[in-house]
């Protein structure tokens, strides 16, 4: 089965490449319709990207595959020595330790009191916490991402509310951050980690952004494709996520497949709208992190976590 899937994925990328050749980029704004990006709509979500977080840039790529229809300096962006600490099958784990009693779900451990009774969830928060907001969580059936599922959204899976995030996203928010004095400290203490440099292309033929993973294990060597699976929610594997040639450096990297990243971003627009919000493409990439980071729940990239939905 996983070897037909990558087989149906090859084939269809060779028939949408002969397209992308003999096709050129809209330059029509669908952002309200069908969610998706023109290449000048790209950059301009790009630019919002890295004014906030200047973690990311923009990159140029080789010279030889650079696209027409983007400016040369800013083909794709880039973010570099992202910490990967855990595999994504300590949550497999922890899944497959969910315990059941007559069809029912058990809660984990820390929910019980020492006499095996039912805690309030207000007692497990630390003392002076506020209840924290809605996570963010996609589940493989919503096949929001493509991930092979049987419904198309309107299922158990539920889109955040994204109304303030324009609001969240003001300079002001983010005060410049004072120096920090940084004291050495017995290489004994430092937690070795994988590392991933994360790419975000814009992919002509959808016309949405697509991620790139290229990771390095503890020792900064890369990793092999079945290692970076390892960092991949397995109901994605080989389903929405393959390896391919990278299209601005053309080194063979893991790659989220963008077939359905139109559909989500639609959604979110939708929302906005029945809250009587403008939408702004400009805030599509941080849009489009949230929801790639449910494929990738151990690398810690998307530094706009902080803002809450």
């Amino acid at each position: 089965m996983e070897r037909l899937s990558i087989a149906k994925h090859r084939i269809g990328d060779a028939l949408r490449s002969t397209v992308n050749v003999f096709t050129s980029a809209s330059g029509e704004s669908k952002f309200l319709e069908s969610g998706t990006l023109t290449p000048e709509e790209f950059v301009e979500a790009g630019d919002q990207l890295t004014f906030k977080f200047p973690t990311w840039r923009w990159e140029s790529g080789e010279s030889s595959l650079r696209a027409s229809y983007l400016p040369q300096d800013k083909q794709y962006l880039i973010t570099r020595n992202v910490p990967c600490r855990d595999r994504v099958r300590a949550l497999d784990s922890a899944l497959d330790k969910i315990k059941t009693e007559d069809d029912w779900l058990l809660p984990p451990e820390i929910f019980r009191s020492p006499a095996g009774e039912l805690r309030d969830v207000d007692d497990l928060a630390p003392e002076g916490k506020e209840e924290a907001g809605p996570s963010l969580r996609l589940d493989a059936d919503d096949d929001f991402l493509g991930g092979g599922g049987s419904g198309s959204g309107g299922g158990g899976g539920y889109l955040p509310d994204f109304s303030d995030l324009d609001k969240q996203l003001q300079e002001d928010d983010y005060p410049a951050a004072a120096p920090l004095v940084v004291a050495e400290v017995p290489d004994i203490d430092v937690v070795k980690t994988r590392t991933y440099d994360l790419s975000i292309t814009y992919d002509k033929y959808y016309r949405t952004p697509r991620l790139w993973l290229f990771g390095y294990n503890e020792m900064g060597e890369p990793l092999k494709p079945e290692e970076v699976y390892e960092d991949v929610l397995s109901d994605y594997k080989s389903k929405t996520v393959t390896v391919d040639p990278h299209p601005l450096t053309g080194t063979p990297t893991v790659s989220i497949h963008p077939c359905q990243h139109a559909a989500v971003m639609k959604k979110v627009i939708q929302d906005w709208i029945e809250q009587g919000l403008t939408p702004r493409h400009d805030l599509a990439l941080f849009v489009f992190l949230k929801f790639i980071s449910s494929v990738v729940p151990t690398i810690n990239y998307d530094f706009t976590m902080e803002i809450e939905f």
